[in-house]
């Protein structure tokens, strides 16, 4: 006698806590809760609910069973995890609170952000992409931003970089996936300050540790990380490099040591010599520390870009004349790197 096959298990349909409305007139399911909300606050913000419910209702069930009416409401099937949705109408109901743009945050603004563009909930999906732009900006100034806060939290809380945002990975396939290339360049600059080892087989207390649907990057995508890691590498030496040739002068930065200008002076080199010997040996430290012993900082450009920048200031202040003109190389090159991410990424054409 064949043995009986027992109905496999299914979690029970609950009711949402906070989103079931007494006087709600529609009912919207995802996964296994259940959400009693109203049709004119969805039709008002979201043109493709507003046309949902123009249409006649179908008279088959929508749930799945013998019953497409509860409560007396419609019951109206929705293929989205009950957390993103509860996520979404929530901002709806109260209007959106984000957070800090740290990892807890964007569980929630990134759930927003997938309905919300599923939906055509347009003004909402504007205000959580400004958000999340907050923390994957487009601008230098924004990426310097979002640096301080890293640090600041690095120091208070006593951890390695990279534990304050979420994965870039995540941030990466969130951008593909609701059509916000806006994000694409600086998550891709900072998922590339990583070894590959930490990429593709982090340990659990790293930063990139995490489900592995969220640090799974797609083919062409990984290509792309490829690409811009090693364009990424030539500028930290390229850099040096410049250094090294007396880049960083301008062009009435080290004239011949004139006796009509006051030592000290901000206009002119005082000690050619003494600030060539200078640079030989800033430079031999920065080969040694970013290039040879690959040590903090060593796949970042701009991070290099900024501590060149501030070598001389910061050991040797008597020539405040080639200090600034480090300075203003340090800040010309930063603003020439942010301006060349998207090419070593591939992303212009993406």
């Amino acid at each position: 006698m064949a043995a009986r096959t027992s109905p496999a298990w299914s979690p029970p349909v609950l009711r949402s806590a906070d989103l079931w409305f007494s006087d709600g007139s529609v009912i919207l399911r995802a996964e296994h809760t259940l959400f009693r909300v109203h049709m004119s606050q969805l039709a008002r913000k979201s043109i493709l609910f507003r046309d949902m419910f123009s249409l006649p209702q179908p008279s088959g069930p929508l749930l799945g069973s013998d019953d497409s009416v509860l409560d007396g409401c419609p019951v109206v099937q929705l293929h989205d995890s009950a957390e993103d949705l509860n996520n979404l109408l929530q901002a709806l109901y109260d209007g959106p609170n984000f957070g800090k743009n740290d990892r807890s945050d964007f569980c929630v603004v990134s759930g927003i952000l997938r309905l919300s563009s599923k939906y055509f909930v347009d003004s909402l999906r504007t205000k959580a992409l400004e958000h999340l732009c907050d923390a994957w900006p487009s601008t230098l100034k924004g990426w310097d931003a979002r640096e301080d806060n890293a640090r600041t939290y690095e120091i208070q809380h006593a951890t390695h970089r990279g534990h304050l945002y979420p994965s870039p990975i995540a941030v990466i396939n969130l951008a593909r996936e609701i059509d916000a290339p806006e994000l694409l360049s600086s998550a891709f600059y900072d998922l590339s300050r990583y070894h590959y080892t930490q990429i593709f087989e982090p340990s659990e207390d790293e930063p990139l540790s995490a489900a592995p649907s969220a640090n799974t990057l797609t083919p062409s995508d990984v290509q792309r990380l490829v690409l811009g890691k090693e364009a990424s590498h030539h500028i930290v030496t390229t850099l040096i490099q410049s250094m090294a040739s007396g880049s960083y002068r301008e062009p009435k930065a080290l004239p011949s040591c004139s006796p009509h200008r006051r030592k000290g002076s901000a206009q002119l080199c005082v000690s050619p010599a003494a600030c060539r010997k200078d640079f030989a040996e800033l430079v031999d430290l920065a080969t040694q520390h970013y290039l040879v012993d690959r040590e903090r900082g060593c796949a970042d450009p701009l991070y290099v870009a900024e501590e060149l920048g501030q070598l001389k200031s910061a050991e040797f202040s008597e020539c405040s004349a080639c200090a600034r003109s480090l300075e203003a190389w340090a800040a010309r090159e930063r603003e020439r790197i942010w301006k060349l991410i998207p090419s070593w990424f591939r992303l212009d054409s993406s």
